[in-house]
């Protein structure tokens, strides 16, 4: 029976009504706002990927670029970094549904100009930053939406449902766009994108309620920069951020190579088949994996982010590199235990600009990784680039296992 009927059942009042379990996929899909949240997530996601496909296709045809192409699919974030340095703090200031519908809408925008014709890539790139320079304030509103829409104890598995939504939709977005590239130019694609944007906004809009902002007596620039300061400055926050940003950042070069080592009509394959592996590493650690065993796979799937793309320098055929793509996604799946411990260690009235400075850095860690494989791709083959990172990749993973010690939970600690 789920906690809703129990509710019903019992006549609990709405706050003690919000503190029962939430355990399993239908007691949070019984969550109305929670359905919204997750239908906008899967909406977005779709219209992202499909229109970051068409964008990566269009540089690199024009260009035949691999830095440039890397760039246009995963550069945007870079961008981010100039508000998550000023501004940040926005995220817990502004009411979280209206912070949430900010990068649907400049997505839209965005795309809308995109399918633009004979744009040179210098104007393109100027476009891409449009949703990123809006979002830069923002990023960590979705949590926030999150936190105030789960009881307390269904964060973990409403992360990891929210992951599940970017999995699929990357999956559907990249399949479909590989698909759709053959048979239509990638203006259709951009419109596509454009008009899916549109509906993530009017679903936030008006399937979620309005919740207030965290007030503050200090300026939005000092509060962002004394928060950002001691997140950063913690010895058991830092090594969390570091552990989430970089080794996965430098995958994400990897996959920034697709477009380069197989060519337009099978990079989204590729892409589809890496979204799947995280899809699944979620769906896994998230449902079934008993709460007390959860931390203890951070580290093994830490790694396994890393070592199938060693497997690359082989130049293997393209069945064998859509297995190695799935597999070494599962590893994504490590940040929902290092992120249950952010949770834990963050307060409440930070919650936002913690989670945003980890989108931040997420993206911006994703950027640095792709401009890195761009540049290695140029002197050497895409096939040796994805080799050299996945090998940086792993040694960083290995430097940072000790630090992350400070966060463990308390059981393992005692143990």
């Amino acid at each position: 029976m789920t906690f809703r009927l129990l509710a019903k059942k019992w006549g609990l009042p709405p706050p003690l009504f919000q503190t029962l379990a939430v355990r399993t996929y239908r007691e949070i899909f019984t969550l109305p706002e929670f359905r919204m949240l997750f239908l906008a997530r899967c909406i977005t996601m779709a219209a992202v990927s499909v229109g970051s496909l068409a964008l990566g296709a269009t540089t690199y045809a024009s260009t035949g670029s691999p830095v440039l192409t890397a760039l246009a699919m995963f550069g945007g974030p870079l961008i981010t970094l100039l508000g998550s340095a000023t501004v940040l703090s926005a995220s817990d200031a502004m009411g979280p549904r209206r912070a949430a519908t900010v990068m649907p809408i400049a997505y839209a925008v965005a795309f809308s100009l995109q399918a633009l014709p004979d744009l040179p890539w210098g104007t393109r790139f100027l476009i891409l930053a449009i949703p990123f320079l809006a979002g830069s304030a923002t990023s960590g509103s979705v949590i926030r939406l999150l936190h105030a829409v789960v009881p307390p104890d269904g964060f973990v598995l409403g992360r990891a449902t929210l992951n599940i939504a970017v999995g699929v939709m990357q999956v559907a977005g990249f399949g479909l766009g590989g698909l759709l590239l053959v048979r239509l130019p990638p203006a259709a694609l951009f419109g596509m994108a454009g008009a899916a944007a549109v509906g993530a906004a009017l679903t936030l809009r008006f399937g979620l309620r309005e919740r207030p902002g965290v007030a503050s007596d200090k300026g939005l620039v000092i509060r962002t920069r004394e928060v950002n300061r001691a997140l950063l400055g913690s010895p058991v926050t830092r090594p969390l951020y570091l552990a989430m940003w970089v080794p996965n950042g430098l995958i994400v070069g990897c996959e920034a190579l697709f477009v380069p080592y197989a060519g337009q009509a099978h990079a989204g394959y590729l892409f589809a088949a890496g979204a799947a592996g995280m899809l699944l590493g979620d769906v896994l650690l998230g449902r079934f994996v008993p709460v007390r065993w959860r931390d203890r796979w951070a580290g093994p799937l830490r790694i396994l982010l890393a070592v199938p793309y060693l497997g690359f320098l082989l130049r293997p055929p393209p069945g064998v590199a859509l297995g190695l793509a799935f597999v070494a996604s599962i590893g994504y799946a490590a940040a929902l235990p290092l992120q249950e411990r952010l949770v834990r260690v963050a307060g409440a009235d930070i919650q936002g600009q913690a989670f945003g400075l980890l989108s931040t850095g997420l993206m911006a860690g994703q950027a640095v990784g792709a401009a890195i494989g761009g540049v290695l791709a140029t002197g050497l083959s895409p096939a040796r680039a994805m080799g050299v990172l996945a090998v940086a990749s792993l040694g960083i993973t290995l430097a940072l296992t000790p630090a992350l010690r400070r966060s463990e939970p308390a059981p393992v600690l005692a143990r």
